[in-house]
């Protein structure tokens, strides 16, 4: 660092090559720190950088986290909020300000733990998650169980022994998967997927003991959330102790309040099966018995119907029976047969008084008053057809040319017949013809 001195020639500096020389000092000498405090004065523009205070009692300092770092965070910083963040120590030259540029920032403790877990929880529901209608029902009798769980922990012990003690039937496979730690959320989903994909298994149990809300968090990581919720298979999360809530058990079609729960309500209780089964087999015998009692009941009855009808009896009441038809038989042929007798002969009387012999006279009476009938129309059709012929005539002659001739007129024609209209263009010499009323004259044009 130069050294400045009055006495000798001054280096004299501009407030920007000062505010550069302490951003160097300070990123020289504090190139990355971490400090905890109290968000305040939280901003976030549309840029997407945050800008905010961290303070505590007695001092604080202006901060700013740029877009690519604050895309990264899975919380939403508050004021009010204790954070961790890990910064860089610098200068905001333009106004010479000392700030903090942020690359990480955590919630700090487990009230904040707390509060982004609340945060994930309400996004999750409002997106649907935890809807109720989505959960699936859980097979009665599952065959084939897969446990995701720690293959060293209590919990995976626990499962086992409740299992093998209530359903032996049930074939048991642990996948196996580091439960807490970074590492735990992205192999607790590529399991989920891999069970999922797999279509070995009836259900899917996702379980592991009791711990800090630190120790859990796994179970409360976005990723697993949504990997259960795409889960082909039913999962039931049993995650800790009975007052421990995970983001899994929420999304999960089951939350077990432990993993022995989850064990018993995964299968049946043998013992409880075979007592119902013995109970079944028990009613079934007794139905049958019933059954078997009421047949027999119904044999005796029948046998005694049986009895009674003798056969001997049967053929002397059929024998009755045959005698009383043969009698209505007879009845009914006589009464037919004097019904036929009677039609016959009113037809025989009705075909005697149509013979031709008998309708003769009838029909030469009619056909003789047909025939007067007949020449008394054609004498007064003739005697009309007259009246309005002489009618005709004389209505005909009043409109003749030959009445016109009658009073003295002649009709003239030409050589080739033709009625002579005018005396013009007519020469001398011509020869024409004269109708008169009784008969015509020959006539030839003269000179006057």
């Amino acid at each position: 660092m130069p050294a400045f001195d009055d006495s000798t020639t001054r280096h004299v500096l501009t407030p920007s090559s000062l505010n550069r020389l302490v951003r160097d000092l300070l990123g020289d000498a504090l190139p990355q720190v971490w400090i905890e405090g109290e968000l305040s004065n939280v901003a976030r523009p549309a840029s997407g950088h945050v800008y905010f205070t961290l303070k505590d009692s007695g001092a604080q300092v202006r901060c700013a986290m740029f877009k690519m770092k604050a895309s990264t965070l899975r919380f939403r910083p508050v004021d009010g909020l204790q954070v961790m963040v890990r910064a860089k120590v610098g200068l905001y030259e333009p106004r010479g300000e000392f700030q903090l540029v942020a690359e990480y920032m955590e919630p700090s403790g487990e009230g904040a733990l707390q509060r982004e877990f609340e945060q994930l929880k309400a996004r999750l529901n409002a997106e649907g998650l935890f809807d109720p209608s989505r959960k699936r029902a859980l097979p009665h009798y599952a065959r084939r169980i897969g446990v995701i769980t720690s293959a060293t922990g209590a919990a995976v012990r626990d499962v086992l022994s409740v299992l093998a003690r209530r359903w032996p039937l049930a074939h048991v496979e642990i996948l196996p998967v580091p439960v807490q730690g970074r590492e735990a959320p992205p192999a607790i989903v590529a399991m989920l997927r891999k069970a999922s994909a797999c279509a070995r298994y009836d259900v899917v149990l996702l379980t592991r003991g009791g711990g800090s809300l630190e120790d859990l968090w796994a179970f409360n990581e976005e990723i697993v959330a949504r990997a259960i919720h795409a889960s082909a298979v039913p999962v039931i999360s049993a995650v800790g102790h009975e007052i421990d809530f995970s983001i899994a058990d929420f999304v999960a079609d089951l939350r077990a309040p432990t993993p022995s729960a989850a064990a018993e309500l995964l299968v049946p209780d043998a013992v409880a099966v075979g007592r119902h089964l013995r109970q079944l087999q028990q009613r079934l015998l007794a139905v049958q018995l019933g059954r078997l009692q009421g047949q027999s009941q119904r044999v005796d009855h029948l046998l005694a119907r049986l009895q009674a009808q003798r056969p001997q009896a049967r053929l002397q009441r059929d024998r009755e029976r045959l005698v009383h038809l043969q009698r209505r038989l007879t009845t009914v042929l006589r009464e037919q047969d004097q019904r036929r007798r009677t039609r016959l002969e009113r037809l025989h009387a009705r075909l005697l008084a149509r013979h031709p012999r008998n309708q003769l006279p009838l029909l030469q009476r009619r056909l003789a008053e047909q025939d007067q009938r007949l020449r008394r129309a054609i004498t007064q059709l003739l005697q009309r057809r007259q009246t309005q012929l002489r009618h005709d005539g004389r209505a005909l002659h009043a409109v003749s040319p030959l009445a016109t001739l009658e009073r003295g007129y002649a009709i003239m024609f030409d050589a080739d017949g033709k009625v002579l209209r005018s005396a013009a263009n007519v020469a001398t010499g011509t020869p024409l013809r004269a109708r008169l009323a009784d008969g015509e004259l020959a006539l030839r044009v003269c000179e006057d």
